[in-house]
């Protein structure tokens, strides 16, 4: 940054600084609030439960499938990957366990527990590596036949070590050894207070994920995958590390049952497992962390009690099923989202909002390196004789183009012209047929649009690609935390929020002037503000060539004046190419102009040339020249 730029962030960092402390230690008690709440209950559960029924064994099998439900729920609820396997990890941790004990080769409880988990881990790893290559419906699929294999495997090839249809009995309880004294836990509430510690520190974990920044991308990825990966992030590492992270989950919940019961029962495997944990989830309240525990409270209660009650016979399962359509349909975000949002409203607190980063100043925004190191009008981004094909259509053929430093080109042409084509083979979305890219001198043909974001350049789209259920502060830091972060980093355990990531984002948003929406859902917002939005996506990636396609689409005339004086406004610094069909926004703007005909070249040059230009009066502009003559 230069010397003014710095001077300003240096003042909004100084404006942070002398927020009162007050503030800030109530900030931080309310982000704690819901650690203390769950380790409250967690106390209180022994003392008020069991005057409804609840033995120290049911609340402890309850915390066993909440604590397996917190890696689903940071799986489906948090990154929005549906599996119907999990019960692969769960028997994969629960029969390790069970064996290195029974069979006296880890005599240690903790440290058997650890190999169970970390069987389980790895056992994630291949598996997500080899399903997460699907979306959607058919990497449930996948899941769920990895389940079914193992289940098969469980009975059949590793029978001598599973016990096949007998599972594994025997399983020495729980016991603690800490050099000078050694702790047995034994059934009833000793185990329960055993399992509650385990759970809450899942649960602390579990949180401290969720707000990390790792977090923060899985939530994008869950909304928008397509523009988390056009914003810098390499999804799908992201999503293979959450995937284990839930098979460890897993693999510590199967290895707490078999300490639990003494036994690792065969139907761990089962497909009924995976169904019931997505069903706890569902019911509880998916991507609240607390879903899952209620979820199984609820779900488990009425399994063992309607079980008990003499004259339903076999109608209690049809009981069960009716209360979970019911609560389902009811609470649209389970049980746990309804009290979230129910807390929410009566405080009046928007969602997720950070007191430090809402009060933090803004300082300039930050553009990627080089800049003065590029002579002024030299080549910048380049395209040699680029086509697409599909098949026998031709979208593109033989295409050039120059873009050159702190430039702003037009790109324009009629319905059909093979603009869109075009202008996602510039930005890497897609592969060229024929032809090649570069950037900067260096060729990026077919390296992936998350490769060239990280390089400098991003994209806009002519449809609002956002995350609609963040709000415009969440949405922002995404693409700032890939500038800041690359493609991935592991630091699930990192804190969000730092002076100059919260800086950078509230410079985005003055930016694109929508200080007073920061804390707004997207969804809740106007187009018009949306469309500054997908422009401050684009800004946001500290990128020095921008490329907009129709970022005028859809606006009313006085919003059409906003997005000019915009887009005019952040000129300094980088070099841009729009496409538009908004023609006296376009010749107001652009240096040079391309037009594009039946996926070819037509023209090129100053806005004036194209004016005069008959051949594309004739193509496109309808004789405008000879009007405005």
């Amino acid at each position: 940054m230069n010397s003014a730029q710095s001077t300003t962030a240096t003042a909004g960092t100084g404006a942070a600084a002398r927020q009162p402390a007050s503030h800030d230690t109530g900030g931080a008690m309310r982000r704690k609030l819901p650690e203390m709440l769950v380790g409250l209950g967690l106390l209180a559960a022994p003392f008020v439960l069991p005057a409804l029924g609840m033995s120290p064994d049911l609340l402890t099998r309850i915390l066993i499938w909440g604590l397996f439900g917190l890696g689903f729920d940071l799986l489906f609820g948090y990154t929005g990957l549906l599996s119907f396997g999990q019960a692969a990890f769960y028997g994969t941790g629960g029969f390790v366990t069970a064996y290195l004990l029974t069979d006296g080769v880890v005599p240690n409880m903790l440290v058997a527990l650890v190999i169970g988990t970390v069987a389980a881990a790895v056992m994630g790893l291949v598996i997500g590596y080899l399903t997460l290559r699907r979306t959607g419906i058919y990497f449930a699929m996948s899941t769920l036949a990895f389940g079914e294999m193992f289940y098969f495997m469980e009975n059949s090839v590793f029978k001598d070590y599973t016990g096949g249809e007998n599972g594994i009995a025997g399983v020495p309880p729980p016991e603690l050894s800490l050099g000078f004294i050694d702790i047995h836990i034994s059934s009833g509430w000793p185990m329960y207070w055993f399992v509650a510690v385990i759970f809450f520190l899942g649960y602390l974990i579990a949180r401290r994920i969720v707000r990390s920044p790792f977090g923060a991308v899985l939530k994008a990825i869950r909304g928008n995958p397509k523009r988390a990966t056009a914003l810098g992030h390499s999804i799908q590492t992201y999503k293979l590390i959450v995937f284990v992270v839930a098979a460890a989950y897993g693999g510590l919940a199967g290895g707490l049952l078999g300490l639990f019961q003494s036994y690792m029962p065969p139907d761990a495997f089962a497909l009924d497992t995976s169904a019931q944990l997505v069903i706890q989830t569902v019911m509880g309240g998916a991507g609240t962390l607390l879903g899952p525990l209620l979820g199984a409270t609820i779900w488990l209660y009425l399994y063992e009690g309607l079980q008990q009650v003499g004259n339903l016979g076999p109608y209690w399962k049809l009981i069960l099923g009716v209360v979970f359509v019911i609560l389902v349909t009811v609470f649209r975000h389970g049980v746990a989202g309804a009290l979230i949002s129910l807390f929410r409203r009566r405080r009046s607190l928007p969602a997720d909002i950070d007191d430090t980063a809402s009060t933090r100043v803004a300082g300039s925004l930050d553009i990627v390196p080089p800049l003065s190191t590029t002579r002024p009008g030299a080549p910048v981004l380049e395209a040699r004789g680029v086509s697409k094909h599909y098949g026998g259509l031709k979208a593109n053929s033989d295409i050039d183009f120059t873009l050159r430093e702190g430039e702003l080109h037009g790109v324009i042409g009629p319905n059909g012209a093979g603009k869109s084509t075009f202008f996602a083979m510039l930005a890497g979305e897609l592969p060229t047929t024929t032809g090649k890219v570069f950037f900067r001198g260096q060729e990026i043909t077919g390296i992936g649009v998350t490769s060239v974001c990280q390089l400098g350049m991003s994209k806009s789209y002519q449809i609002n690609q956002l995350f609609e259920h963040l709000t415009v502060r969440q949405n922002v830091m995404i693409p700032v935390l890939a500038r800041l972060r690359g493609r991935f980093r592991g630091d699930l355990l990192s804190n969000l929020h730092s002076e100059h990531l919260d800086s950078q984002v509230n410079a985005a948003i003055a930016l694109v002037e929508l200080t007073h929406h920061a804390d707004t859902q997207v969804s809740e917002m106007s187009y018009g503000e949306k469309r500054r939005l997908e422009i401050g996506l684009a800004l946001a990636t500290g990128a020095n060539v921008l490329l907009f396609d129709e970022p005028l689409a859809g606006l009313g005339p006085e919003e059409r004046v906003m997005v000019v004086a915009l887009l005019k406004s952040i000129r300094q610094g980088r070099s841009m190419v729009i496409v538009e069909h908004d023609m006296d926004a376009m010749f107001e703007l652009a240096e040079r102009i391309t037009v594009l005909y039946e996926g070819r070249k037509l023209a090129e040059g100053t806005p004036d040339e194209i004016r005069r230009d008959p051949s594309v009066q004739a193509a496109y502009l309808g004789g405008m020249d000879d009007e405005s003559a």
